[in-house]
């Protein structure tokens, strides 16, 4: 389980703090597929950056699996079993596919081994196993080799910070496939930043944040009618927080 306790989080603006996460506390159950969502600028982002360790709280803790893991760096909280995946998957020139997946799995993989991981996510193996991790590959090429790398390391907790953005509808509706079956197959609970209905609609749980706080929390058949109805979710989740920006 995760458990977030009264966290805050600001940065410096014009020499004045601004706080982003405002006393927040969250728990999220084991084996749960959960979707944070709100309107732009509410602070989803932040917030899965604050799990993974890339920033750290001002207040509060954060506990995983029974340890507090506040004061651990990235590093620390990989190997207490958190994954997380960029908005924009990073590239790495020289690093073939085969590589990062063997990274990822701390192992040497065999090639055919690796290639499940590939076939996991909708990629043909032989195509992509020997590719070099670079400008080549597109957006959703490369949103699906970080989540084939996130099934390969197994974790406690998959975090997925708008793995929509920046890619076009043909791979989005194979990512939307992708979690379908992460949902049903993976051990582990998956905690993904969106606003999208489609991937809203495959979620247990969701969690619903706007100008830091969270507005409303509950089963996806609970939240997501009061989304629904209007041009967007971003829209929709504005209605929890008026004037949150």
């Amino acid at each position: 389980m995760l458990t977030l306790e009264n966290l805050s989080f600001g940065v410096q603006e014009d020499r004045k703090e601004k706080e982003i996460i405002h006393d927040l506390t969250l728990s999220i159950d084991d084996h749960k597929f959960v979707v944070i969502t709100g309107p732009n600028g509410g602070g989803k982002s932040t917030l899965a950056r604050l799990i993974a360790g890339i920033e750290h709280p001002a207040q509060g803790r954060i506990i995983f699996d029974g340890i507090d893991i506040t004061d651990k760096n990235i590093t620390e909280r990989a190997n207490l079993g958190i994954s997380y995946a960029f908005q924009q998957p990073v590239r790495f020139k020289g690093v073939q596919v085969l590589d990062l997946i063997r990274l990822a799995a701390k192992k040497k993989l065999a090639a055919a081994d690796a290639c499940t991981y590939l076939s996991e996510v909708g990629l043909c193996a032989k195509d992509y196993i020997n590719r070099e991790v670079n400008a080549s590959l597109s957006g959703g090429e490369l949103k699906r080799i970080e989540i084939a790398t996130v099934l390969a390391r197994g974790t406690k907790l998959s975090v997925f910070d708008e793995p929509e953005a920046g890619i076009d509808l043909w791979s989005f509706q194979n990512l939307i496939s992708v979690f379908e079956r992460m949902r049903d197959k993976t051990d582990g609970s998956i905690l993904i930043i969106s606003h999208q209905e489609r991937i809203l609609n495959i979620a247990d749980e969701i969690v619903v944040i706007a100008d830091g706080r969270i507005t409303a929390q509950g089963p996806k058949e609970e939240i997501l009618p009061g989304l629904l109805g209007t041009a967007s979710a971003v829209d929709a989740c504005s209605k929890f927080y008026k004037g949150g920006q």
